[in-house]
């Protein structure tokens, strides 16, 4: 029997390596025939993933970490009808049934039979149902035919693996922040947050015909490079409020679509230091969007956050001016994205050279071993989105 590793969340601040079991076609103690095994070509180190590691969940000791998962199947059950042996396939993040009356929906993000606490579930991931992360060599994906997306043509997916992997989860993620904050052809639009998904709705947004895509950040690094393939920059740490900076860019202090992508760590920047405000992005929201303007929110807040110093934000109580928000008739959405949404066409987009995601987001390979290392750079803020390649497949 092959061997299996696994990324594995140790407590607050450290991942390492460990030898897990090898993939069984189970559920439990039962067997799962609308599954498969697969080989990870590529898995993601994503910023979700950090919200973990820094202590911010309730997170256990022991999780097999990754929820951005590429890779070629090698085992089939025996109800697998259309995925074969040998496919290259994207992963998406949202385990979902394909049965159930959410997934008929298409709200797989949502999924009302993949998790026993709430509706939803994701690998390697906390409450979201106890599935096992793909930050390894080989794992099982259940309801292999509704949820796997298989590439046309294996050597041409190959050449595009480092943006193909984006697939899984961020790139589908920040196209449907910049959908549903109602991105189209001349919008002007902030995104808060210069992080890869953040990133990535910028390169959404463009994909979508917008005129001007604004990011704002603390990071000066993730500015620099967001600059790199057409975006206007706002640097939060320079003390000028973000309406005046807006303005400089566009000449009026408000903008028509908003992207949250930072979520519920968010950071406030006052005088010389840096304060925790899990609220502020949401109230700057409200405060720069057009009234009957649109906001997404891809980024994540949590029902319980053990590291808030609020008493309020641990149990993910924010303080927000909803009532401005009321008064300018915005729109708010907010979730998981349902990844199947979106993903055939982005691939698409991809595949015929209409989105350079890999770019955008700054990718860099890196081997199983060296995960540690990328989450700690990562945490850190450097500009690059890591990309783990267990078995050394990407050129």
């Amino acid at each position: 029997m092959c061997k299996n590793h696994g990324v594995t969340y140790v407590g607050q601040g450290q991942v390492e390596v460990r030898e897990i079991n090898y993939p069984k076609l189970a559920l439990g103690d039962r067997k799962c025939e609308h599954g498969v095994i697969l080989k990870v070509v590529s898995t993601n180190i994503c910023g979700s993933d950090q919200h973990m590691v820094r202590g911010r969940t309730t997170a256990s000791a022991g999780l097999i970490l990754g929820h951005e998962i590429t890779g070629e199947v090698i085992e089939c059950g025996n109800d697998v009808e259309f995925i074969k042996k040998g496919d290259l396939v994207s992963v998406p993040f949202n385990i979902a049934c394909g049965r159930c009356r959410n997934c008929k929906q298409g709200l797989t993000g949502i999924c009302l039979n993949v998790n026993s606490e709430r509706p939803g579930a994701a690998y390697g991931y906390v409450d979201m149902g106890g599935w096992l992360g793909g930050q390894s060599e080989y794992v099982m994906v259940p309801y292999a035919d509704f949820n796997l997306l298989k590439f046309p043509n294996k050597d041409h997916a190959m050449e595009k693996i480092k943006d193909l992997t984006m697939l899984s989860d961020i790139l589908p993620t920040g196209f449907h922040g910049a959908i549903t904050a109602g991105v189209q052809a001349g919008s002007i639009v902030y995104i808060a947050g210069a992080e890869p998904v953040g990133l990535a709705a910028a390169a959404s947004c463009h994909l979508l015909g917008a005129a001007v895509v604004i990011i704002g950040d603390l990071n000066q690094e993730r500015l620099a490079h967001a600059r790199t393939f057409g975006c206007e920059t706002i640097n939060l740490a320079n003390g000028i409020p973000i309406e005046e900076q807006i303005a400089m860019i566009v000449g009026i202090p408000e903008v028509d679509c908003f992207i949250d992508c930072v979520g519920f760590e968010a950071v406030s920047h006052s005088g010389k230091s840096f304060e925790e405000k899990p609220a502020v992005v949401l109230n700057q929201a409200m405060a720069i969007t057009r009234a009957g303007g649109q906001i997404g929110i891809p980024g994540l807040y949590v029902t319980e956050d053990p590291g808030a110093k609020a008493s309020e934000a641990k149990q993910g109580s924010l303080k927000i001016r909803f009532g401005l928000g009321w008064a300018k008739s915005h729109s708010f959405h907010t979730g998981q994205c349902p990844v199947m949404k979106y993903h055939r066409q982005l691939m698409n987009a991809i595949l015929y050279d209409r989105i350079d995601i890999a770019k955008a987001v700054n990718v860099e390979v890196i081997s199983l071993k060296d995960a540690p290392k990328g989450y700690a750079e990562f945490d850190k803020g450097v500009a690059k989105k890591f990309v783990i390649d267990p078995h050394g497949l990407i050129a």
